[in-house]
């Protein structure tokens, strides 16, 4: 394989077709890795047929193929080019699998391609999601108790060891694409035979749902420097997918104990898999105790890490492509200082809110609840001194005709199966519940939705009654 120092021409596998859980913040990750590479004087190639996007504009990369990212066409590509370094962590799942296709094949090895940044082994671990869980054991950190299942008979035998209820996921998926909540043995065939039709393995874990869902954007490179550069926290508890809640950073309802004790788990995680460049790592925190689960870890970039680098000004997609190329993070100069180096963990004194955009009133017949599979399209984010501030320009940014949280002219006429069975009008319940008279406590019990964040929506509430007055 080659050394670091012989890299001259890099492959980039852009995210392709636009799709739900795939966007823009992937066209956004491609930009930035392809403008590191470019300051480094290599030569760069994209795979990416979507020719709305930012990465294939002119200047950006030295050669663009518009062809799907599939294996098939990424090996006549390598097989043209000789590219000697690729980069799978900027295209998302799509990306991500094509890669691994590519090395189980043989093909990367055949071609003399290495794999820029974490290392291929090290991305299959996080991927197949027993040897994940696996892996964390070793370092005593604490997974859901799950049971991998590769047909229907085995996932019928995992409920039996674990009972219900349950949540079914797949492995190799992106969006929560495959994934939900099982409750009885009905809805666990329906769901695992259609995640099966799409995935060589399921996982069939414990139900956390319920528990705060808390994530951590973490930074590595190869002489084992690490920090954390962004915490968030879901709006919603478990049960609802990231990309269909409302994500606020940094965390707002945790201690200083809790969020140091999670920062230092997500660094260990990330050392011992072996991790070179950017991670996310996701854990479901018990709201009555201290107890936690890491649910997941992607060893690429994310959705949420085009959040935290906006929301922290830190450029974590060129910074983890610097570090594909075995810089070292106290060698890599800071963008906007151009003094200090990209080893420091940024501290932000005000509130992020990432607010998710729905249009499911364009399709006939389609569900409009939210949960552990994401359906929306798109995303805003606000920054304001208070979560208040905050969540308010979001939801008026959001399109979707709203005021803010309070004053919609919006009918919903069962407040308590809204509350228990959100849909894209989640926020919008909330404050039809306080106009009804609900308390926090009430809400709280209905939704799990932290009480902190309820005081704060039930603040706006009352102020846009005494302006009303």
């Amino acid at each position: 394989m080659k050394e670091l120092k012989d890299v001259k021409k890099v492959l980039l596998l852009g995210s392709g077709a636009l799709k739900i859980g795939e966007a823009g913040e992937f066209d956004y990750s491609g930009s930035q890795a392809l403008k590191a590479m470019r300051e480094e004087g290599k030569y760069t190639i994209l795979i990416n047929p979507n020719i709305a996007t930012v990465q294939t504009s002119e200047g950006v990369a030295d050669k663009i193929y518009y062809l799907p990212i599939t294996p098939f066409f990424v090996e006549k590509v390598i097989e043209r080019e000789r590219p000697d370094g690729i980069l799978l962590a900027c295209g998302g799942q799509t990306a991500l699998n094509c890669g691994v296709q590519l090395f189980e094949s043989g093909v990367l090895q055949k071609y003399d391609v290495r794999v820029l940044g974490t290392p291929i082994e090290a991305i299959i671990e996080t991927e197949d999601r027993e040897i994940f869980a696996n892996r964390l054991r070793e370092i005593n950190v604490k997974t859901p108790r799950s049971i991998a299942a590769n047909t229907l008979e085995e996932a019928r035998a995992a409920v039996e060891e674990l009972g219900f209820p349950i949540i079914v996921r797949a492995a190799y998926a992106l969006g929560g694409l495959g994934s939900g909540f099982c409750a009885n043995m009905d809805e666990l065939e329906r769901l695992a035979s259609s995640a099966l039709s799409y995935s060589p393995q399921i996982l069939v874990e414990e139900s956390l749902k319920g528990w705060k869902e808390i994530e951590y954007e973490v930074v590595r490179d190869r002489y084992d420097n690490c920090i954390t550069v962004c915490n968030m926290e879901n709006f919603d508890p478990l049960g609802i997918h990231t990309g269909e809640s409302l994500v606020v950073a940094p965390c707002q309802t945790l201690s200083n104990r809790e969020v140091s004790r999670l920062r230092a788990i997500a660094i260990s995680i990330v050392r011992h898999v072996g991790i070179v460049g950017e991670c996310n790592v996701q854990f479901a925190l018990d709201p009555y105790s201290e107890d936690y689960r890491v649910i997941e870890v992607n060893a690429r970039l994310s959705r949420s890490s085009a959040l935290a680098s906006k929301a922290t000004g830190y450029p974590l997609a060129f910074v983890a492509a610097k570090l594909g190329l075995g810089y070292g993070l106290k060698e890599i100069k800071n963008a906007v200082t151009k003094v200090t180096t990209a080893f420091f963990e940024p501290s932000i004194d005000y509130v992020v809110c990432k607010i998710p955009r729905w249009d499911l009133s364009k399709f006939d017949g389609v569900s409009k609840e939210i949960g552990s599979s994401m359906k929306s399209v798109g995303e805003i984010m606000s920054i304001g001194r208070t979560f208040e501030e905050a969540i308010q320009k979001g939801l008026r940014m959001v399109g979707q005709g709203m005021q803010g949280f309070t004053c919609n002219n919006v009918r919903i006429p069962d407040i308590d199966h809204e509350l228990a069975n959100p849909t894209d009008k989640r926020v919008m319940a909330i404050d039809k519940a306080f106009e009804m008279g609900y308390s926090v406590d009430k809400i709280y019990d209905i939704t799990k939705i932290d009480r902190w964040f309820l005081e704060r929506l039930l603040a706006i509430h009352n102020l846009g009654k005494d302006l009303a007055v």
